[in-house]
C-alpha cells in the first residue's frame, strides 16, 4: 500500500488548478453537478418485461408463498468480480456488493391443487442471471438477497427453508415493472461500503459514508462524506491496489474500505470539497491480466 500524500489543495468552486491534477479534479467537479442534478430532478421510470428464470418456494404465517427469479437487460448488472473476491469481501464484513433488483408487488395466484397462494417476482440483470445459473454460491447469493428484500419492503416473515421448483419456471404470470431511469448517463453507481455505526462508542473513530461511481471503464470516482470537517488539515489516504484507507484529524473519522478492483495508486488523486465537505478521489484502474 502505498502512503500517497494525495490531498492536494482544497477545492472551492472557483479555485484555480494545477497542470497535474486539472484532469481529475474537472471529473470530480462534473460528478458532483451532476449529482445535485439528479437530487433535484424527479427520476423517470421506464416499464420492463422480466423474463422468466425459476421459482422458489417456501411460505409465511399466511400461507405459501412462491418468489419467481425473472432478468432482464434492464436492469444494471452488479459490480463484475470472482467468487474469490467476493467472499474476501463478505468475510470483510463490508457491504460493497450490491445485486440490483426490481422487486415486484405481490399477486395472488393458485397452486398446483387449486389452492390460494401469493407470488413475488424479483427481477436481476440478465447477463447476471446467465452467469448465477453456474454458480451454486451466486444463485443461493442471489435468493438470500431477494427474500430479506421482500422482508423489508412488505413487512414479511418467510420460512427459511425454500426450495426451487423443478418443472416450474414461474407461478401465475409475471407483470410489466417499472424501473428508475439512470439520472446519471456517463456515470456508472458501483456501491456504496458504509456500515452503519450508530452504536459506536463514543470514543472511537467514526466510520464515514463513501460512495464509489465508475466514471470510465479506466476511472473509479469516490466521495467520503466529513460533515465534521471544514478543510483538508489532519486528513491522511493511502491507497493499494485494492484498498482505500483514510484517517481524519484527532481521530475523527477512520475508513478501510476494499474495492474489489485493481486501483492504480501512484496515479491516483483526492481533493477536499469544503462546500459540500467530502473528500473526493480519483482512482484509475489497472487492466485486468489476461
Amino acid at each position: 500500500m502505498a502512503d500517497l500524500n494525495l490531498l492536494v489543495p482544497e477545492l472551492n468552486e472557483a479555485e484555480a488548478m494545477g497542470a497535474e491534477t486539472a484532469r481529475f479534479q474537472e471529473l470530480l467537479l462534473q460528478a458532483s453537478k451532476e449529482l445535485q442534478q439528479a437530487q433535484t430532478s424527479r427520476p423517470e421510470s421506464t416499464q420492463i418485461q422480466p423474463q422468466p428464470g425459476f421459482c422458489i418456494k417456501t411460505n409465511s404465517s399466511e400461507g405459501k408463498v412462491f418468489i419467481n427469479i425473472c432478468h432482464s437487460p434492464s436492469i444494471p448488472p452488479p459490480a463484475d468480480m470472482t467468487e474469490d473476491e467476493l467472499l474476501q469481501m463478505l468475510e470483510e464484513d463490508q457491504a460493497g456488493f450490491r445485486i440490483p433488483m426490481s422487486l415486484g408487488e405481490p399477486h395472488a395466484e393458485l397452486d398446483a391443487k387449486g389452492q390460494g397462494c401469493t407470488a413475488y417476482d424479483v427481477a436481476v440483470n440478465s447477463d447476471f442471471y446467465l452467469r448465477m445459473q453456474n454458480s451454486d454460491f451466486l444463485r443461493e447469493l442471489v435468493i438470500t438477497i431477494a427474500r430479506e428484500g421482500l422482508e423489508d419492503k412488505y413487512s414479511l416473515q418467510l420460512n427459511p427453508e425454500w426450495r426451487i421448483l423443478k418443472n416450474r419456471p414461474f407461478m401465475g404470470s409475471i407483470s410489466q415493472q417499472n424501473i428508475r431511469s439512470q439520472q446519471r448517463p456517463p456515470i456508472q453507481e458501483l456501491g456504496n461500503l458504509y456500515t452503519a455505526d450508530s452504536l459506536r462508542p463514543e470514543a472511537g473513530p467514526e466510520k464515514p459514508h463513501l460512495n464509489l461511481w465508475l466514471e470510465a471503464p479506466d476511472l473509479l470516482l469516490a466521495e467520503i462524506d466529513l460533515p465534521k470537517l471544514d478543510g483538508a488539515l489532519g486528513l491522511s489516504l493511502e491507497i493499494g491496489e485494492n484498498h482505500l484507507v483514510m484517517g481524519g484529524p484527532q481521530q475523527l473519522y477512520h475508513l478501510d474500505a476494499y474495492i474489489p478492483l485493481r486501483i492504480n495508486s501512484d496515479e491516483s488523486k483526492a481533493a477536499f470539497h469544503r462546500k459540500r465537505r467530502q473528500l473526493m478521489v480519483a482512482m484509475p484502474l489497472l487492466s485486468t491480466p489476461s
